[in-house]
């Protein structure tokens, strides 16, 4: 069982809540940001919590543009993965979007053209 991040955009929460459940289903714990913030939480500690415990950063691609949020996220883990932390940061195009200049050069998975086989290509690299 892998520790897995959600990082996305508010306007996406839907599609990557069922990408969550999904991956769920697959034995992974899943942080996901509306499972694990309650009311009277920190939300930065909350976060800074998920980001500390985790394997995997699933960066979710969106066609709400990038967030401070989510840059903080995948940028802080970015940094981790090339400083050679266990970490590794996977691109998913989960509503539109493009990958940063930095991240190029990584293959996506794309849930946009096809829901079950990006699935099935973002499990492969979950291991």
């Amino acid at each position: 069982m892998s520790n897995v991040f959600l990082c996305h955009r508010k306007g996406d929460a839907e599609s990557v809540e069922r990408l969550a459940r999904e991956l769920e289903a697959a034995g992974h714990a899943i942080w996901f940001d509306e499972w694990e913030i309650n009311v009277g939480d920190s939300i930065v500690a909350e976060i800074n919590k998920g980001l500390t415990d985790t394997a995997y950063l699933v960066l979710c691609y969106s066609e709400h543009g990038p967030s401070d949020w989510t840059d903080r996220e995948w940028h802080s883990t970015l940094h981790r993965q090339l400083s050679g932390h266990n970490v590794r940061l996977l691109p998913v195009r989960v509503s539109g979007g493009r990958p940063p200049a930095i991240l190029a050069d990584i293959r996506f998975a794309d849930l946009v053209s096809d829901w079950e086989a990006g699935v099935r290509d973002l499990l492969k690299a979950i291991k």
